[in-house]
């Protein structure tokens, strides 16, 4: 029998591309987002595709109860659940002094209080089995925040805190519940045309920005290796790094920079649709529209899959070098 992942998000974007990458290796997927008529279509693929059964399950995540029945009908339906992925999110671009209480409010449950859902639920069955993985996809804005998206930023800070105390109490229990976060950069979703905008122009991820199934394939690394965390590209780790060190000189920066490197010259249209308290019908995926921009691969990823080769190679050149420098010495 296959092994079962439940991935909330999973209607569109990195949720979208990570149901593809499990069901690409042999697992049976129970998808979670709002929108019923595209997680049916994606389900339906995947099952077309792969050969594995998928089902779709309309949730909104900041409802725990909705959630917890999520939970109940995918064990029922496909079996005992092996991962849990949780990567849902919404996001307001918009300066705080634009932002009303509602719109906090929402965007903490999606992103943060969503993330505490599915933990929950996945760990309450993980539990009593002794087994599972848990993912939490967290993101280089919940070490470096950023103007304009103090929403995301602040419920990425506290999912990585969540995630921090949950470990040690797992360690502390002795459980054999792996949980893991992984860390990404800026992406091509949909995100920046359907995300809550009162910035009056079009959003933009900051460059470089990345494919999701760069994304997704990190997710799937994290779940199937022991990893306590996963920083996703080279800007990810510049950014968590920088902010160790000079988070005032970055603070200053993004003040110059932060805007014009989220927003775009074109105007974004009077009826420009946005899911943040509804979602957005329409035939969405994994992408955005940033194709061209985006880049495929992350040479930084690819170390850290193989890092185990590289150092192999790296001792065999050290010795290599050593053994040459002896003999230059003993011949001279």
């Amino acid at each position: 029998m296959n092994k079962v992942v439940v991935v909330t998000g999973a209607g569109a974007g990195v949720g979208r591309a990570t149901a593809e990458e499990f069901a690409r290796h042999g697992y049976d997927v129970a998808l979670l987002s709002r929108d019923l008529a595209r997680l049916e279509r994606a389900a339906a693929e995947l099952r077309l595709r792969y050969g594995v059964r998928a089902i779709a399950i309309p949730t909104d995540v900041a409802d725990a109860a909705r959630v917890e029945e999520a939970a109940t009908r995918t064990e029922t339906e496909l079996g005992p659940i092996d991962v849990w992925v949780n990567v849902a999110m919404a996001t307001v671009f918009a300066p705080v002094s634009k932002l009303t209480a509602q719109e906090f409010e929402r965007g903490t449950k999606v992103t943060y209080l969503g993330q505490v859902h599915g933990t929950m639920a996945a760990l309450s069955r993980m539990r009593t089995r002794n087994r599972g993985t848990i993912v939490n996809v967290g993101s280089a804005l919940g070490y470096r925040s950023v103007p304009l998206q103090s929403v995301y930023c602040g419920a990425k800070f506290a999912a990585r805190g969540f995630t921090d105390s949950l470990r040690s109490e797992i360690i502390h229990d002795g459980l054999n519940v792996h949980l893991t976060m992984v860390d990404l950069p800026a992406l091509n979703t949909p995100q920046f045309d359907w995300a809550l905008n009162k910035m009056g122009k079009k959003a933009k991820p900051v460059a470089p920005i990345f494919q999701p199934e760069v994304a997704a394939r990190a997710i799937y690394f994290a779940a199937t290796h022991k990893r306590r965390e996963v920083w996703v590209g080279f800007p990810t780790v510049k950014a968590i790094l920088a902010n160790f060190i000079a988070p005032g000189l970055l603070d200053r920066y993004l003040a110059k920079a932060g805007y014009s490197g989220q927003v775009t010259d074109e105007p974004l249209p009077a009826d420009a649709p946005n899911n943040l308290f509804d979602p957005v019908p329409g035939d969405y995926s994994a992408h955005g529209r940033f194709d061209r921009e985006s880049k495929p691969v992350s040479l930084e990823m690819c170390a850290v899959r193989h890092r185990g080769f590289l150092c192999a190679l790296a001792g065999i050149g050290i010795v290599g070098g050593i053994g040459f420098l002896i003999r230059k010495n003993r011949g001279a």
